[in-house]
């Protein structure tokens, strides 16, 4: 499952433990790659070393040391190339709980985050991800990390030479709040036309809108079906699927494999597992 049209669903966070944050440490010569994947936390990478290409929906983006990379929730990514001596942190969180430490509207996202960081803070963001790396009970911790990276992104002015158009970030903001809205409904409250949205929006997340919002009802089905009490059928009504059929489709499409193989038939926890040779 390489391109971008098809990704599995892997969590960031770690299985064990109840953990809303965590730091996971990355090195071609100790693990392998992780298969174009995407899951609701929003996380960054911060390159400790070295050199990656990472492919982001249609997009390719080249890092090296010093670089931090953010990643909105529902973004699909993959390391495409690594130099031997890569290393990197990543680092996530739910997203409830990065609302809460940005001080944030709950369904506010993360927006993307490319550029390089100044050399004193390079060394500030590595020396906190190296103290609290692969361990659980290290929300404060990881809190502050997490606090600090999208400060400095926020005041950061080494931007790419495309910076994001501010219509795709509204409507980011917009289908998060209410994804049941279709392009037409979002183009009407940002006082746009569906067009110039879905140009945007695909230039700067490399997918359409249609494939970002049906990620979105993929979260929300999989947590009604985390919290239990709801059928399949239910659940998939609730989340904006207009019929179980229409979510059969959906999911066959994305992840190649229907509702209740990924529930009901342990693909959910193959596609947690899966590495690429």
């Amino acid at each position: 499952m390489t391109s971008a049209g098809r990704a599995i669903h892997q969590s960031f966070l770690p299985p064990r433990g109840q953990s809303r944050a965590f730091v996971w440490k990355y090195s071609p010569v100790n693990w392998g790659r992780r298969p174009r994947h995407f899951h609701s936390e929003p996380e960054f990478n911060l390159i400790a070393s070295g050199r990656a290409t990472f492919g982001i929906g249609e997009s390719v983006v080249t890092v090296s040391e010093g670089d931090l990379l953010g990643l909105p929730p529902g973004q699909d990514h993959v390391l495409l190339q690594a130099s031997p001596d890569l290393y990197l942190f990543a680092v996530g969180m739910e997203p409830a709980f990065s609302s809460d430490v940005l001080r944030a509207e709950p369904d506010d996202v993360m927006l993307p985050i490319r550029f390089r960081l100044a050399l004193d803070d390079f060394r500030s963001l590595v020396s906190r991800a190296s103290a609290i790396v692969d361990r659980d009970g290290v929300e404060q911790p990881c809190a502050e990390l997490w606090e600090q990276a999208h400060w400095l992104a926020s005041r950061n002015t080494n931007r790419p030479s495309t910076p994001m158009h501010v219509l795709t970030r509204r409507t980011l903001s917009t289908v998060n709040r209410s994804p049941a809205l279709d392009l037409q409904s979002v183009a009407a409250r940002l006082k746009s036309t569906d067009s110039e949205i879905s140009r945007y929006f695909h230039r700067d997340l490399g997918m359409t809108f249609a494939h970002y919002r049906t990620r979105l009802r993929i979260f929300r089905l999989i947590r009604l079906m985390d919290v239990g009490g709801v059928t399949l059928r239910s659940a998939a009504k609730m989340s904006g699927f207009g019929s179980y059929s229409q979510c059969h489709r959906v999911f066959q499409a994305r992840l190649g494999c229907s509702p209740r193989q990924f529930f009901h038939a342990g693909l959910r926890e193959q596609m947690q597992q899966a590495y690429d040779p």
